[in-house]
């Protein structure tokens, strides 16, 4: 629940009430220059530069962080609400400010074949830079960072609680972590520090130099793939599916490991076709090892007018991306589903059994099947 009533500026935008309030407000006053200290004192510890923009003229900045490259005039944010212009510079707002913390299983993410059975010490701050119909976290990705409460967590704090509390990975995940790029990309490097490694979470909604930056540091990606389909991206996520194609294919050229989720909701996503296509562009582009999660949706935020998946439909998705070759294909949100489980392609021997996020059992030893020595692509140590 909202701790406040407002509407988000995103909201107001779309109400198409700036229009006319611009012609009453008053001009605001500009300094030659803006620092820090410029920022309300309570807020200032949480401010730091962004790392991704350029400079235009007349105090104006285009971000350079995901493809909506916002051109921002002094004073406003980004499509995000969680970056700001002040007099020419671009600064993030929620550095070291998470709004939510947990200790999740790393299957939650999921990740089913990265360091399976652990936990990670899992964080967001509020903001995004998409507007998912369906969005399970809707009140912290779709408000301001002055909306909801936050704390001040600096990335060699969450590193030690990470450490501490028996965690091998930090997750950065909940809300898009591309929008608090700064504050996760520290965190990434006091993790190591501290042995400990981190999962991105993200939609794959991000520029190619970051997400290149950020392939060198981060142990393991998992991508939210929406859809195969540009008409889906633009009236369902307000985003584009093919930065996020482009993005993936980045990765694999990268090296770090990757897994899609792919949510699969009623008559919009869930054709036949488009699984088929998406499965041999999965092959042929990023190749036939990499994990696809089918996922059950449930109705959520501004998507409550459709029902939960069939079971009939999510299996149907992996008998279609079985029989294209993908070798690892899962089925997500149904606890106790065979396809939660990770079985061996060439003997079909059970390796990771799952019962929700519970893992019960993990039969690979040293990367490889105990039974045929097959190697199973993965972070298994």
């Amino acid at each position: 629940m909202k701790p406040f009533n407002f509407i988000t500026r995103r909201q107001f935008l779309k109400t198409g009430l700036a229009a006319g309030a611009a012609a009453t407000c008053p001009m605001l006053l500009s300094a030659s220059s803006f620092d820090i200290k410029d920022f309300p004192e309570d807020q200032q510890k949480f401010i730091r530069e962004a790392r991704y923009y350029e400079k235009l003229d007349y105090k104006q900045i285009r971000c350079k962080l995901c493809p909506r490259e916002c051109v921002i005039d002094d004073r406003e944010r980004g499509y995000c609400g969680v970056r700001e212009n002040r007099g020419g510079t671009y600064y993030t707002l929620v550095y070291a400010r998470p709004c939510t913390y947990h200790i999740d299983p790393i299957e939650k993410k999921p990740l089913f074949h990265f360091l399976p059975g652990t936990m990670a010490f899992s964080l967001a701050t509020a903001g995004c830079n998409l507007n998912c119909k369906f969005c399970q976290n809707w009140e912290i990705s779709q408000v301001g960072p002055e909306q909801v409460r936050s704390i001040y967590a600096p990335p060699q704090q969450i590193a030690e609680a990470a450490a501490k509390y028996d965690c091998p990975s930090i997750a950065y995940t909940y809300n898009e972590p591309t929008i608090f790029y700064e504050y996760m990309e520290d965190t990434i490097e006091a993790g190591h520090e501290n042995g400990v490694r981190s999962v991105v979470i993200t939609a794959a909604y991000i520029e190619q130099k970051p997400l290149d930056n950020l392939c060198r540091k981060a142990d393991a990606i998992k991508v939210d793939l929406k859809a195969f389909s540009e008409k889906y991206y633009d009236e369902v996520v307000n985003g584009e599916l093919k930065p996020v194609l482009d993005a993936l294919v980045t990765m694999r050229k990268n090296e770090i490991w990757t897994e899609i989720v792919y949510l699969m909701v009623s008559t919009l996503n869930d054709g036949e076709k488009e699984i088929r296509d998406l499965s041999r562009w999965i092959k042929k582009y990023l190749g036939q090892d990499v994990p696809i999660h089918f996922t059950r949706f449930h109705p959520m935020y501004l998507l409550k007018n459709l029902p939960p998946t069939p079971l009939a439909s999510l299996e149907r998705a992996k008998q279609i991306a079985d029989a294209e070759g993908l070798l690892y294909v899962y089925i997500g949100n149904v606890p106790g589903h065979r396809a939660e489980s990770t079985y061996c392609p060439k003997c079909g021997e059970l390796l990771i059994g799952r019962t929700g996020f519970l893992v019960n059992t993990n039969k690979i030893k040293n990367g490889r099947c105990f039974n045929c020595n097959n190697k199973i692509p993965g972070v298994w140590k």
